[in-house]
């Protein structure tokens, strides 16, 4: 089979470079166009991935896979926030500086980080992959590797945040990975 060819509709190049990693018998780039994608205003991260998916796919080349993902770090004692709020949780601020001090004398840290991969071809095919990463959150900020909340994300059975464990240790572990693999099973029963 050739190398599938995919477009991920996203500005955001850290997202990019893990998926591209997760993904290395694929031939992965950014969507370049001058349409801003829509707000991530969905009630679920598929909703938000659908969105940004079904906006890229007019100015992506015909046989290639446009990917839209959405993801975020859902925390037990607060109700599952900030959840698809992830990336805005901060309020200009830091996201992760607001959840810690959300957290402060709180003894239930459980938390997890969720990504929704939704792949839409030029014949309307879609296929929607997930991935769940579980772990709780840290006391303060550690590492300097990674980026969003894995400062403060410590994965189930580890010691150390993700941002302290470094990129190579997420390629193979993260959230997003996990939901590429999916992504690659999932693709690969289309052909």
């Amino acid at each position: 089979m050739a190398a599938v060819r995919a477009r991920l509709a996203s500005g955001n190049a850290h997202k990019l470079e893990e998926l591209r990693a997760a993904l290395p018998d694929w031939q992965l780039e950014l969507l370049e166009t001058d349409r801003p994608y829509p707000p991530e205003d969905g009630a679920t991260y598929e909703e938000n991935a659908r969105g940004k998916a079904l906006c890229g796919r007019p100015f992506a080349p015909a046989g290639e896979w446009v990917l839209g993902e959405d993801s975020g770090v859902e925390v037990e004692a607060l109700g599952g926030r900030p959840g698809i709020h992830s990336a805005r949780y901060g309020d200009g601020g830091s996201g992760k500086e607001r959840l810690l001090r959300e957290l402060e004398g709180v003894h239930d840290r459980r938390a997890r980080y969720v990504c929704t991969i939704v792949a839409v071809r030029d014949d309307g095919e879609e296929v929607v992959a997930r991935g769940t990463l579980a772990g709780t959150v840290a006391r303060e900020q550690r590492g300097s590797e990674g980026f969003g909340y894995d400062p403060i994300f410590t994965p189930k059975g580890e010691e150390r945040t993700v941002a302290e464990l470094g990129n190579e240790w997420k390629r193979a572990n993260s959230h997003r990975a996990r939901a590429a693999a999916a992504l690659r099973r999932l693709v690969t029963d289309c052909y």
